[in-house]
Parts: structure tokens; C-alpha cells; sequence
């Protein structure tokens, strides 16, 4: 199943929500995890999105990536409803960082796309998407930003009835989605608190609004099987061509749970959670349109166990406030199963990472953290489809983050130091793969300003370095996928890839109304990135890894207005645009490249009764790079309506809320199966939640 996160809902708080079109109101106020040195999500000197509270309810869905669809500058990669990657300003994969309170998640999902992201979003009490400066503390894959899920596993305060209890339940009607889940936090003694939670997903096949296949691929399918006469190699083009109303093969089921214990000080915390994850969730077929074409029905059978540490300490010194320790590791495995459940290719994956950060004291108008971050992961894959061979990663990283604060004026400057190396150990039966070792040091530097212009008004300005060692599936890769259904071949003498960039950011509000805009660009040198070749191998299309040079620019601009306030409920009309336009030089178009896409929603907020109307249109793209296809637009219109049955008590919510109501046919540029499986159709919901 999915990675699905399941409804877990030890996620789910009512905390003030963020900056997403639509959604409990925007507070600048509030605090920014994920960006050590920004107290306020108005200090982040970077395009900056956080989602929380009922927000986050009512865009639940069973992966990380579908959940934060709704918010600027983010899309997914939509490998089907179970396998969907977060997707920030066009940057995917090995760019983007997707971490649990600041740790690595300890999947597979970067390795590719089929590969479902082991965070249950379900559990997450709030979720931050950060750029900028601060994406330096993470790593350096973090060009495109950072995705922090930030949960309640290991309980960062004490109860103050001596209990906590949450809890959500779902209903999806497009794929006949169950999932339950709760959390609870128990106070034992005067400093310690235990946690406990659980959750449960089911789904049957996703409904869709029409054909899977593309009307093109439609229409090659139905001349094979005119041409072909009976069916090849036991593949039925017409059957193909005929597949409408069901995506088969998107079925899943996943349940996960953890333990956790925390010492709440008043000088500090420290924490500890053992979880487990357990998935089974098919991955739609890419079917075959002419003789020669391979097509298979992968099911992937994903489990993960994991151990979480967590501390920070108040020191009361003039040097240093404060000190964080940060620790994960797990032990994780995939088997993708043939559609007799016999296992044709098995993946495992351990590894470790962890942090150290030294947050000094302020003195006058400054003030900095810096830190050691460290990470291990050594993955094999087995079998006759293994595309990698047996490899390892070790890196290791230096960094700072300092701020002058002169009030109006605020100037941000952040450096790293990441030294990478990564080995390639293949078996002696497997002659495709070459030994080796590549080691790389990275150096990525940024400097940004902020100016109050007036009292709720902020420009800023960030220029950066960005570099970032090429990953091990890009290195070594040799092999057809059968989740990708794709053979992808690697290129070991991959060189450092780099990245200039700038951007300008505005930061608007007052009482009525609230804004923030940002414009980028990006300009790379030994850009990295997979482009099809147009040819077969073992029946796969070939995916080659190549490097170049890239540009990178576009803008985001989301805000809100309160027309109308009636009691405690407010009317806001909330809007937002996002555009990226990539190019590889001497090339073309960047594959996979989001087109420009509109939302806007009026909301009813704040009351017993709330609810929202929204309208969102994604422009058809035409920048494609050779090979690719053309995606048209569509246009999805969604509704939702809310009550807290028991009056004067926002600890309870029911929420009824329909999904492409019109049911259209969408599909997303940015997922490899794009042509072969398009969007959810019509999904009606119903979500229900509670809080002690």
C-alpha cells in the first residue's frame, strides 16, 4: 500500500494552520521548526509553506506528496495513488529532502518512483516545506528544499490533564478507502510521558473519470490487436485499449505502530520511539500498445522498522543556548512480487543518519546554530531484475547557519561541507555491474537579506551555491525495473553537480488579508537527470542518466482576503499561482516539468459550521523534452463542508468534502506513468476527528 500513511491521525492537531490556499488562517507568527533561526514563519528569508490543524484533515491522503498538493510550488510525482513523491519548483528525487523531525525517512523512494515513501502524514501534527538558507542544515540533496514532517511519536511536553488522545477516521469513495488510526501521550510521572499509536489503510482499485491509456496510445493499441489478430505473448491490445473507469492493479493495505517515551525537563528533553511499518500496494501497469512491449502487474510488499532519538538541552550560557541531538535508524525491505505473489526482486536498505546543533546565545544582533550531520545506508538489490548492484553510501557534513538581526534590516548567511562516498559492490554473478568507488566533496554557501518596508510588510533576497554529489542509483544503475517497467542504465563518471540561484521573496499581511510571492531562478552546470532514449531493451523503454548544463526559474504567489465576518466565522477568498520553466541547454524543455497551474477557493472559517468551495486549473504542457508526450490541462473543482457537533469544543470535527466533482480525466507531467494512469475521478470523503 502506499506509503501510505495511514489515518493514523496521531497527526492531526488543532494547531493555527498555514500557508496553503485554503485552510484555518495564516499566522505569521507562528513558529518554524525546520528553520532554527526564523522564529516566525514571516523571518524565513525563502518561500515558505507550512500545513497543520483542519487544513491538514481535510487534504489527507495516504502519501506525503498527494497530501501537499494544494500548496505553492508543490506537486507530486503520482507513480499511481500508493507511490507519490513530493515534487518542489519542478525538482524531484534525489533533490529533494523528505525527513521525519529532521531525519531521513530510511526508504527507497529516491531510487525510484514506484518506491512509496515509508511517512505516515496521517501521524503528522504539522508539516513544513522550507527553501532557502535553512535547507542547508539538511544536506546538500536539498537544491530543491526540504519536506519536514513533524510528528508526536517522541512528546516534546507534558499533558496537562496527564493524558492526550487523538484520533481520525477516513472514508474515500474512488478507491473504497478505510483507515483508522489514534495516538495517545500518558503522563507517569512528573517528567515522563509515554506515547503510543496505530493506524490501519485498505483500498481497492482506484476509480478514474475515463480511459487509463491517452487516446494515442488508445488508438495504437486497438491497430496492434487489428494487426496482431490474436493476442502477443499473452498480451490483449484490445483489452488494453478498453480499460476505463478502474485502474487495476492500485490496490493496498497498510498498517503501522509505535511506542515512545519521553523526560520532560525544564531544562530540557530527551526521547525515544521504536515504530513499524508494514505495506502491500500495487502500482498501476504501464500496458503495452505494440508487439515487443513488455507489461507486468508489480505488487510491492514493504516493511520497515525503525528506532527514533531525540534531545535538546538548555545550557544558560553565554556561548551556547542550546544544544540538539538528533538520531534515526532502521532496517528496511521491499519484495516487488510477480502476479503469481513469487518474489521477482527484493530490496534492502539499512541505514543511520543523525545530527548534532549547537544554537548559540544571542549577543546583540547575533545569533547562529551549527552542527556535524551523518549518514550511512547500505542498499542491495536481488534478483534477476536488479537493476543496481549492491552499494553503500557514507556522508558526512559541516555546517552553520548565522543571522544579524537589526531590527528592519536582517541579513541570513549559511555554509556546508559535505564529504560523500559511495561504493559500488556487485556479486560475482552479475557481470553488468561494475566495482568501484566515487568520492565527492560538496561546498554549498547562500547569503539573504530582509527589510521591513513597513509595519506587515517584508522584502527579501537570497543568492546561493548549491553543490550535490550524484546518487548511487545514478552512478550505477544497469537493468530493467519492473516497477518502472523501464531498464535504466547509470553513469559512473557522473561529476558534482552544481547549482547558482537567486531569489526575491514578499512577505504581506494585516487584518484582512495575507500574502507572500517569491520569483527564482536557478542556473546549473553537470545538471543530472534521466531522459528516454526512444529504443527497447529486454522489452523496456531505456532510461539513460546524462548531465548538462539546466535553467531553472519561476515564481509562487498564494494569499488570502477576508471579506466578510459574521459571528466567529470568517468568509476568505484565497487564491494562488505557481509556474516553473526548466531547460537543458543544447537540449530542450527539462523532462517532467509542472505546467502553470491556478487555485482559488472561498472558505467559511473559524465557526461551528465551516466549509469551502475551490477551483483549481492545471495549463496543458507543451515543453517537452524528445520522447515525452504532451499533457493536456484540466480544470478539478472541489467542495467540502464541516461541523463540530459539540458546541463551543473544536476538538471534534466531521468533514464531508468531494474531490474532482466534475470527474475529469487528469493527468500530472510529472509522473513517468502519466500516459497510462491519470488522477483520482470523483472522490467523495468523510473524515472524522477528535482531540482530548
Amino acid at each position: 500500500m502506499r506509503k501510505v500513511m495511514m489515518t493514523s491521525m496521531a497527526a492531526v492537531l488543532l494547531t493555527p494552520a498555514a500557508n496553503a490556499a485554503g485552510g484555518e488562517p495564516t499566522d505569521p507568527n507562528e513558529i518554524i521548526v525546520t528553520a532554527p533561526l526564523a522564529r516566525t514563519r514571516e523571518d524565513v528569508i525563502a518561500g515558505t509553506s507550512v500545513i497543520s490543524g483542519l487544513d491538514l484533515a481535510r487534504n489527507l491522503r495516504p502519501t506525503i506528496a498527494e497530501t501537499l498538493t494544494h500548496l505553492p510550488g508543490v506537486s507530486a510525482s503520482s507513480f499511481g495513488p500508493s507511490a507519490s513523491r513530493p515534487i518542489l519548483r519542478g525538482f524531484q528525487g534525489a533533490r529533494i529532502r523528505v525527513l521525519t523531525d529532521g531525519v531521513g525517512s530510511f526508504d527507497v523512494s529516491s531510487t525510484s518512483v514506484d518506491h512509496a515513501v515509508v511517512i505516515n502524514p496521517l501521524l503528522a501534527e504539522r508539516v513544513e516545506v522550507v527553501r532557502g538558507p535553512s535547507a542547508l542544515l539538511y544536506g546538500s540533496e536539498a537544491i530543491g528544499g526540504v519536506v519536514n514532517v513533524i510528528d508526536t511519536r517522541i512528546p516534546r511536553s507534558i499533558p496537562e490533564a496527564g493524558y492526550r488522545l487523538q484520533g481520525q477516521a477516513n472514508y474515500g469513495s474512488a478507491a473504497n478507502e478505510r483507515s483508522i488510526g489514534a495516538a495517545a501521550d500518558a503522563k507517569v510521572s512528573e517528567n515522563i510521558v509515554l506515547h503510543a499509536d496505530g493506524s490501519y489503510l485498505k483500498s481497492g482499485d482506484l476509480r478514474i473519470g475515463g480511459y487509463a491509456l491517452r487516446p494515442e496510445l488508445r488508438s495504437q493499441a486497438l491497430a496492434s490487436a487489428a494487426t496482431v489478430g490474436t493476442p502477443d505473448d499473452d498480451i490483449d491490445f484490445a483489452a488494453n485499449a478498453a480499460v476505463k473507469g478502474k485502474l487495476p492493479n492500485t490496490q493496498s493495505r497498510t498498517w503501522d505502530a509505535a511506542l515512545g517515551a519521553s523526560v520532560i525537563t525544564s531544562t530540557g528533553n530527551y526521547g525515544i520511539a521504536v515504530s513499524h511499518y508494514d505495506s502491500l500496494y500495487g502500482v498501476p501497469v504501464r500496458f503495452a500498445t505494440q508487439p515487443g512491449e513488455e507489461q507486468e502487474a508489480p505488487r510491492l510488499d514493504v516493511k520497515q522498522t525503525r528506532i527514533d532519538a531525540r534531545a535538546a538541552v538548555d545550557t544558560g550560557g553565554n556561548v551556547l543556548e542550546q544544544i540538539r541531538f538528533r538520531l534515526g535508524a532502521a532496517r528496511y525491505r521491499h519484495f516487488e512480487l510477480e502476479e503469481d505473489n513469487s518474489i521477482g526482486t527484493a530490496f534492502y536498505s539499512q541505514g543511520m543518519e543523525g545530527r548534532v546543533e549547537l544554537a548559540q546565545a544571542q549577543h546583540g544582533v547575533w545569533r547562529g546554530v551549527s552542527g556535524v550531520q551523518f549518514s550511512y545506508r547500505d542498499f542491495n538489490v536481488i534478483g534477476d531484475e536488479a537493476f543496481l548492484p549492491r552499494n553503500s553510501t557514507d556522508t558526512i557534513g559541516l555546517f552553520t547557519l548565522q543571522q544579524l538581526d537589526f531590527g528592519k534590516f536582517k541579513i541570513e548567511g549559511g555554509a556546508r561541507y559535505e564529504h560523500a562516498m559511495l561504493k559500488a559492490m556487485p556479486g560475482d554473478d552479475q557481470p553488468q555491474f561494475a566495482a568501484g568507488q566515487r568520492d565527492f566533496g560538496a561546498v554549498s554557501g547562500s547569503i539573504g537579506g530582509s527589510y521591513t518596508l513597513f509595519d506587515g510588510w517584508k522584502v527579501g533576497l537570497n543568492l546561493s551555491h548549491s553543490e550535490r554529489a550524484p546518487s548511487a542509483e545514478e552512478l550505477f544503475a544497469n537493468g530493467p525495473h519492473a516497477g518502472t517497467e523501464a531498464f535504466e542504465i547509470g553513469l559512473p563518471t557522473l561529476a558534482k553537480e552544481r547549482a547558482n540561484g537567486i531569489e526575491a521573496v514578499l512577505h504581506g499581511h494585516g487584518r484582512n488579508y495575507d500574502i507572500e510571492a517569491s520569483v527564482y531562478y536557478n542556473r546549473f552546470s553537470n545538471y543530472v537527470d534521466q531522459f528516454a532514449t526512444g529504443t527497447l531493451e529486454d522489452g523496456l523503454p531505456v532510461y539513460q542518466t546524462a548531465q548538462g548544463k539546466a535553467r531553472y526559474y519561476g515564481f509562487e504567489i498564494n494569499g488570502s482576503y477576508t471579506l466578510a465576518r459574521l459571528g466567529d466565522t470568517q468568509i476568505v477568498a484565497d487564491a494562488l499561482a505557481d509556474y516553473v520553466h526548466a531547460t537543458i541547454v543544447d537540449v530542450g524543455p527539462a523532462p517532467r516539468i509542472p505546467p502553470l497551474r491556478l487555485l482559488g477557493g472561498v472558505e467559511a472559517r473559524g465557526g461551528r459550521v465551516f466549509g469551502r468551495a475551490e477551483v483549481e486549473w492545471i495549463d496543458h504542457q507543451d515543453r517537452i523534452t524528445a520522447f515525452e508526450t504532451r499533457t493536456p490541462g484540466f480544470t478539478m473543482v472541489n467542495a467540502s463542508i464541516g461541523v463540530h457537533p459539540l458546541r463551543d469544543n473544536q476538538n471534534f470535527s466531521l468533514i464531508l468534502s468531494g474531490n474532482n466533482l466534475l470527474d475529469v480525466t487528469a493527468r500530472r507531467h510529472a509522473s513517468f506513468l502519466k500516459d497510462y494512469a491519470p488522477l483520482a475521478g470523483r472522490d467523495i470523503r468523510v473524515t472524522a476527528r477528535f482531540a482530548l
